[in-house]
C-alpha cells in the first residue's frame, strides 16, 4: 500500500500554502516525510535549494523547519516557559564544563534564548500562562503553546498539522490572524494541513488536494 504517490510539488517563499483533504489522504504523512520522522522508498525533497531527503529529524530542525502535531507533543507536568526553552535546544552548543561553570559565554546564550522565547510570548499572547502548568491549561491555550515552541526555533518553514482542529470559532479567528503575522510580520513560509475551509479560504495564498496519496487539485 502506498500512502503517497508521485507526489511532485513546490511552496514559494513567504506564502500560506494549504494541504487539504479526508482522514486518509496522505498529509499528515507527507509531514513526517518532510520533516524526515518517515524515510520515502524514492524522490527526493528539496528545501533552500538544499537536498535533504537523506537528512535526520535534528539537522531538519537545525535548518529551519519547524513544525506542531495533531496530537498535541508537549511536556504536561512543565510550564509553558520550560515548554518554550526546549524549543532553543537546537542552537545549545556548549559543553558540559561550560555549563557546569556557567561561563560568561553560555550566560550570553543563555539570555538569548530566554529573550527569544519572551518575544514569542509576547506575539502570542501567552504572558498570563507563562508560568502556568501545561496540564493545567485549556486545550486551545496549549496549542497556543506548542505554536510558540514551534516559533522558538527561529524557523523558516513552519509545518502546522490541523491548527484549528478543536478551537473555538473565537480562537480560530485569533489563529487565522497570527497564521497571517507569521507570513507577514516574521517572514516565516507557512506550509498547513486543514480540514476547516473557511479557515482555509481566509488565511491561504495557495491550496493543495491530496486523495488517496495523490494530488487531484
Amino acid at each position: 500500500v502506498k500512502a503517497l504517490n508521485d507526489i511532485s510539488f513546490s511552496v514559494n517563499q513567504g506564502e500560506i500554502f494549504t494541504i487539504i483533504g479526508p482522514n486518509g489522504a496522505g498529509k499528515s504523512t507527507l509531514f513526517n516525510v518532510i520533516s524526515r520522522i518517515y524515510e520515502p522508498n524514492n524522490g527526493e525533497i528539496h528545501f533552500n535549494n538544499q537536498n535533504i531527503s537523506k537528512s535526520k529529524p535534528h539537522q531538519i530542525a537545525s535548518l529551519g523547519i519547524a513544525r506542531t502535531f495533531q496530537n498535541l507533543e508537549l511536556f504536561e507536568n512543565s510550564t509553558v516557559l520550560q515548554n518554550l526553552l526546549l524549543g532553543r535546544h537546537i542552537y545549545r552548543k556548549s559543553n558540559l564544563i561550560n555549563e557546569l561553570f556557567f561561563t560568561p559565554r553560555v550566560r550570553k546564550a543563555e539570555l538569548e534564548h530566554r529573550l527569544k522565547v519572551e518575544e514569542v510570548i509576547d506575539f502570542l499572547d501567552l504572558q498570563h500562562y507563562r508560568d502556568t502548568i501545561i496540564s493545567g491549561l485549556p486545550y486551545g491555550v496549549r496549542k497556543n503553546v506548542e505554536l510558540a515552541r514551534a516559533l522558538c526555533t527561529n524557523p523558516k518553514l513552519l509545518l502546522l498539522d490541523e491548527p484549528s482542529s478543536g478551537l473555538t470559532n473565537e480562537e480560530t479567528i485569533d489563529l487565522g490572524f497570527w497564521i497571517k503575522d507569521i507570513k507577514s510580520l516574521l517572514n516565516i513560509t507557512v506550509v498547513m494541513i486543514e480540514h476547516d475551509m473557511s479557515f482555509v479560504n481566509k488565511v491561504s495564498d495557495r491550496i493543495l488536494a491530496l486523495n488517496y496519496g495523490e494530488i487531484i487539485a
